[in-house]
């Protein structure tokens, strides 16, 4: 009897650090929940990337874009095709990357500077090419490659591998936050933002994830988070919102591998993704 498959949700850093680690979330499903079974903290790009090769079977949410605006590829010249494009862009020095994309946002009408992915509107993601606030072009340039070097499967930018070990999907612990809460902040690196409203919002988030409110239960099927008191408290307590977002990202892998276990393609993603942009999952593909 093959085992089910082990779920991780990351909050992702391209350079981190002790003070800001990657956050890895471990869970797995137990009929309707997800249960949180620990965290798991990288302060090294190499450590993570021993992590991800160590062998395993697992689904997990990646809170990183796993592909470049299409528009923004042909513009440059760049390879069409994803394998080579990324092939490309891992091989550029972060400065390059930067002037090359700073030219191309100049030469760029006001209100249009970037280029944005299909799926960066139904998401509400940041445009994968924005290299600053949040820097997602660097941790595209970071976290990519050590998938690939790790032998994950990437959904939504390579053909369909449904007999795959390892499955990294696109996450975004926004897309679920802002469903339960609206534009209500939750989380801030700056001690002086980390407010009392944020605390509560935090607090607010959780127990919509646990209680399986109608806004948490539409975009998750129904699943609920299943923590115990001294997780909750701890998750609560993080004001840089970083072990939530990994949580987060946890939830998204699970509805993708419930939905990959109820026999959709693509782990759940639409059949009409562009495999050089990517997808991220649970991102509605017909939302305005």
């Amino acid at each position: 009897m093959t085992t089910s498959p082990v779920l991780f949700g990351c909050d992702f850093s391209s350079a981190p650090s002790r003070r800001k680690p990657i956050v890895v979330a471990r869970g797995r499903l137990a009929g309707a929940q997800v249960l949180l079974d620990g965290l798991e903290r990288f302060d090294t790009l190499a450590a993570f990337a021993d992590w991800l090769a160590a062998p395993g079977r697992w689904i997990g949410g990646f809170d990183l874009p796993f592909g470049l605006p299409r528009a923004l590829v042909e513009s440059l010249g760049w390879p069409a095709d994803w394998n080579a494009c990324i092939d490309h862009y891992a091989g550029l020095p972060r400065d390059r990357i930067r002037a090359t994309f700073a030219a191309f946002c100049d030469a760029r009408p006001v209100g249009a500077k970037f280029a944005h992915r299909a799926t960066d509107g139904p998401a509400g993601s940041s445009p994968s090419m924005k290299w600053v606030n949040p820097p997602v072009a660097f941790m595209l340039h970071a976290g990519v490659p050590l998938l690939r070097a790790a032998g994950a499967h990437l959904a939504g930018v390579q053909p369909h591998d449904a007999a795959a070990d390892k499955v990294a999907l696109e996450a975004y612990p926004g897309l679920l936050a802002r469903a339960v809460l609206g534009r209500r902040s939750y989380k801030s690196d700056e001690r002086i933002k980390q407010t009392a409203d944020r605390l509560i919002a935090r607090k607010d988030l959780l127990a919509a994830l646990e209680t399986g409110s109608h806004a948490a239960a539409t975009h998750l099927g129904g699943l609920r988070l299943k923590l115990r008191m001294a997780q909750h408290d701890a998750l609560v307590a993080d004001a840089s919102g970083d072990a939530l977002d990994a949580t987060l990202c946890l939830l998204q892998a699970a509805w993708a591998a419930r939905r990959h276990a109820e026999g959709a393609a693509r782990y759940g993603l639409p059949a009409e993704v562009d495999l050089l942009e990517g997808w991220i999952v649970g991102a509605d593909l017909h939302a305005a």
